[in-house]
């Protein structure tokens, strides 16, 4: 008797099949729709890939693993490249933190810029004034590459580059301090490459969709241009993009070190930061190897799940979140998915819920509670638990961490 597969097999008419982790958890008919336009394009290899968090998205579903032959789409890795999670266990326990949270969480806000503030209200609130030195540090590792990419593209010029590293975002973006399953604490942060990933992002999407008029190539959606190599931008944007990247990582990796020496102000007991860290992207392209071919593999929305690989899958606020090992499944282009996966749009959500539901739903929980964190509480997102039950051939449970404290962006 064959063993039953963990994913449904849609086929598309005209494109590659579209395997799908979506046992249990409500997919939309419009991602489904969106799903079929990307299997169709000529250059995507063997099958998509479809995580249980997907949900509509600009450019491409989120939640989607997409392998390409010798060319890539911009539209499908996004605006905010490189964004992902990063997440550090301590030494210190449950009983070590204060019984009042909120100092922690004044303090947390206070260190780590975060936010958004339009152009025409003075000061950017999500930018850093004076950069302190651990981001002029970090800073100087990146800015050679940057300023090489900036000659062959002056728009990126004038973007929050400098500014912007170590530094939240808005949006879903979030700083919490986290207690896992047998009490100890642990850091957790969810942010990207900031302004100038959006810049780059932007510029070469619209580079793409010119490349596809000029080629006179007939897209299922024009979002889906893309550049193929040897085309004019082709490299530029391999270059763009993986230093976007780096900077995104690097941008995690200032803010966790700036969070851990507020933390260290606010609880005065010594303690060790690194007992385990997690870096992962969930919005980027690389390339990768795959039944045999060498292809550039852009997860929009998923997570390298290679075998023994660890990952980070955060549940939304007031739910749980999850450290994962990866099982290496060739099928999902060893991938897994990057959160619980909304179910509403933000508008909708503000329109559905109250702050009393949100308050209500994050109770044990040092946060906002007002009305612009309604879009970001569980109620708005698909069950954690279904979507960690539809891809149990993909990921292994290493740690459950449940939020105490949360910053939002």
């Amino acid at each position: 008797m064959s063993k039953e597969l963990n994913y449904n097999v849609e086929e598309i008419t005209g494109g590659v099949p579209v395997k799908m982790w979506t046992k249990g958890v409500p997919v939309e008919d419009e991602a489904k729709k969106q799903l079929a336009n990307a299997a169709r394009l000529p250059i995507v290899f063997k099958h998509v890939a479809v995580m249980p968090d997907v949900h509509l998205g600009i450019g491409a579903t989120i939640g989607s693993v997409i392998p390409t032959i010798k060319a890539i789409i911009p539209a499908a890795v996004g605006v905010d490249i490189g964004c992902g999670m990063m997440a550090a266990k301590t030494t210190l326990r449950a009983e070590d933190l204060p019984d009042n949270l909120g100092p922690l969480r004044s303090a947390i806000e206070k260190a780590v810029p975060h936010g958004f503030s339009p152009k025409n209200r003075g000061r950017d609130n999500g930018a850093w004034d004076t950069p302190p030195e651990l981001v002029d540090q970090a800073w100087s590792t990146l800015v050679d590459e940057f300023n090489a990419l900036a000659e062959l593209h002056p728009r990126l010029k004038n973007t929050n580059n400098h500014k912007h590293l170590g530094t939240l975002g808005s949006g879903n973006h979030f700083v919490e301090v986290c207690l896992d399953e047998v009490g100890f604490v642990w850091f957790m942060l969810h942010s990207g490459s900031r302004g100038v990933g959006n810049v780059i992002g932007n510029h070469f999407i619209e580079l793409a969709k010119k490349d596809a008029e000029r080629n006179m190539r007939n897209l299922p959606d024009k979002d889906l241009a893309y550049f193929e190599e040897g085309a004019q931008y082709f490299g530029d944007y391999v270059r763009g993009v993986s230093w976007a990247q780096k900077f995104a990582m690097k941008n995690r990796e200032v803010m966790m070190a700036n969070l851990i020496a507020t933390v260290r102000k606010v609880i005065t007991k010594p303690f060790e930061s690194h007992v385990e860290a997690v870096n992962c992207h969930h919005n980027y392209v690389q390339k990768e190897r795959h039944f045999g071919e060498d292809v550039f593999i852009t997860r929009k929305g998923a997570v390298s799940a290679k075998r023994g690989e660890l990952g980070i899958i955060p549940g939304s606020m007031g739910a749980r979140s999850y450290i994962v090992r990866g099982l290496g499944n060739p099928e999902s282009f060893e991938s897994c998915s990057h959160g619980a996966g909304r179910v509403m749009s933000r508008t909708k959500a503000k329109k559905m819920f109250t702050i009393a539901d949100q308050i209500k739903a994050t109770e044990g929980v040092e946060c906002r509670k007002d009305v612009d964190v309604i879009v970001v509480f569980f109620l708005v997102y698909k069950d954690i638990d279904a979507v960690m039950a539809a891809q149990k051939d993909l990921v292994e449970i290493v740690h459950t961490l449940k939020q105490v404290v949360c910053v939002k962006g």
